[in-house]
C-alpha cells in the first residue's frame, strides 16, 4: 500500500481576510506539491474549506446565520473547485470532489461506502478533495470544522500523516502573542492543551484547539499529526520531510480494528451517561455490560445503536458503546425494574471500553 497523506487546508489561506478573493499563489504550490508527492507514489487526500468565504464574496454579505452560510458555500464551491481544476491540469492531473455530511460520516455504512470511493479515486491521477457538504448540513447535523473532520478521513484511508495547514507556525504553550510564549515541536499528549485552546480565526470556523482534538483523534489511528504554516513552496513535503519548524503530534503505538476506531473517534456523541461508583470501579479492570440499575444519571436523549459516553461520577471518561435500547425504553424499564429482566433480558448498553491507549470492543 502506497504511502498516505491528508492535507487540511484553513480558509484563511485560501481566501484574503479582507477581500475575500482567492490566494492564487498558494493555490499553485500547494497543488503542485501535491502533484509531485502523487507521483512519488503517495496517495494524498486535501480536506478543503474556503467556500464560504469564497461565497460571501460573491454575495457581499457578512451575516453568520446558518442558512446565509449554506448560500455562501452553494456559490464559493465551484468557485473553488473550478480554480482547483483548472491549476490540476497545469500539472497533468485532475481533482474529484467529495462532500460528505455528519449523518454519513456516523453511519457506518456509509462511512464505508465514502472510503470505497476514496480508494478508487487512488487508482486514477485526480486528486480527491473532499469537504463539509455545507450547502445540506444543517446546525444540529453539521461537523462545523473540518480539522476534525479531516482526522476522520485520515482514519477512513489509515493515513500515515495529517497536515494540518494554517496561518501560524505550529502550538505555543500559551498566546503566541505573550513575549515568554515557548513553541511546542513535538508533542506525545495533546489531550493536556486542548482545553487552553480556544480562539477562532477570522473566515474559519475552527482554531488551535479543533485542530488539536483532530490531532487526539489521529494518535488513536497510528498517525502523525503536523500543525504548521501554509506557505507556497512545498508546504507539505517540507512538513513530512521534517526541514522547517513545525508542531508533530505523535501517533500512540496501539493496535484496534477499523471498527473499534470508528466507535471510539466519533464527530458527535448522542449522550453521556454516568454510573455508580462501584461500576466505575469495575471497569477500570473488568469488560462488562452495563444495565439499567448501573446508571446514575444521564444527559441528553438517545436511539437504539447511538453511540453513548459512559463516565463516572467524578467526570472520567471511562467507555463509549452502543445503546442496545433507547433512552425513553430505558425511562420506561426504570420505572418497571421487576418486569426488566423478564421482558428485556440483563443487558441495557453494551460498551466499547477505552483504557488509557487501549481499545476493546465489546461485540
Amino acid at each position: 500500500m502506497s504511502k498516505r497523506i491528508v492535507v487540511k487546508v484553513g480558509s484563511t489561506l485560501l481566501a484574503n481576510e479582507e477581500t475575500l478573493r482567492m490566494r492564487f499563489a498558494f493555490m499553485w504550490g500547494l497543488l503542485r506539491d501535491i502533484a509531485d508527492l502523487q507521483n512519488q507514489g503517495y496517495d494524498v487526500v486535501l480536506m478543503s474549506s474556503g467556500a464560504v468565504a469564497l461565497g460571501r464574496e460573491i454575495l457581499k454579505t457578512d451575516d453568520n446565520s446558518i442558512a446565509t452560510k449554506q448560500a455562501a458555500s452553494a456559490c464559493g464551491q465551484p468557485v473553488l473547485l473550478h480554480a482547483y481544476r483548472s491549476i490540476a491540469q497545469e500539472m497533468s492531473k485532475d481533482i474529484a470532489q467529495v462532500l460528505v455530511t455528519m449523518s454519513e460520516m456516523e453511519s457506518q455504512d456509509h462511512f464505508d461506502d465514502i472510503s470505497n470511493t476514496i480508494e478508487r479515486l487512488f487508482e486514477y491521477p485526480v486528486i480527491p478533495i473532499v469537504n463539509e457538504n455545507d450547502t445540506t448540513a444543517t446546525k444540529d447535523l453539521r461537523v462545523g470544522d473540518n480539522d476534525r473532520l479531516a482526522a476522520k478521513v485520515a482514519e477512513m484511508i489509515g493515513a500515515e500523516h495529517l497536515v494540518i495547514l494554517t496561518s501560524i507556525d505550529g502550538l505555543y504553550d500559551r498566546n503566541p502573542s505573550d513575549p515568554d510564549a515557548q513553541f511546542i515541536d513535538v508533542l506525545d499528549d495533546v489531550s493536556q492543551y486542548i482545553d487552553g485552546t480556544e480562539e477562532t480565526n477570522g473566515l474559519g470556523s475552527g482554531g488551535m484547539k479543533t485542530k488539536l482534538q483532530a490531532a487526539n483523534m489521529a494518535q488513536q489511528c497510528n498517525c502523525t499529526t503536523h500543525i504548521a504554516e501554509g506557505i507556497i513552496d512545498a508546504p507539505v513535503s517540507s512538513v513530512i520531510n521534517n526541514t522547517r519548524v513545525h508542531t508533530k503530534c505523535l501517533p500512540i503505538d496501539q493496535t484496534a480494528s477499523r471498527q473499534e476506531l470508528w466507535v471510539s473517534n466519533r464527530l458527535r456523541v448522542a449522550c453521556s451517561i454516568i454510573v455508580t461508583k462501584q461500576v466505575a470501579q469495575s471497569l477500570a479492570d473488568t469488560k462488562q455490560n452495563i444495565v439499567y440499575n448501573d446508571i446514575a444519571s444521564r444527559f441528553g436523549a438517545f436511539s437504539r445503536d447511538d453511540i453513548l459516553h459512559v463516565f463516572s461520577e467524578d467526570g472520567v471518561e471511562l467507555a463509549r458503546g452502543y445503546a442496545e435500547c433507547s433512552s425513553d425504553d430505558l425511562e420506561h424499564l426504570q420505572h418497571m425494574r421487576n418486569q426488566f429482566d423478564s421482558e428485556y433480558g440483563a443487558d441495557a448498553v453494551s460498551y466499547t471500553h477505552l483504557r488509557a491507549h487501549e481499545t476493546v470492543l465489546d461485540l
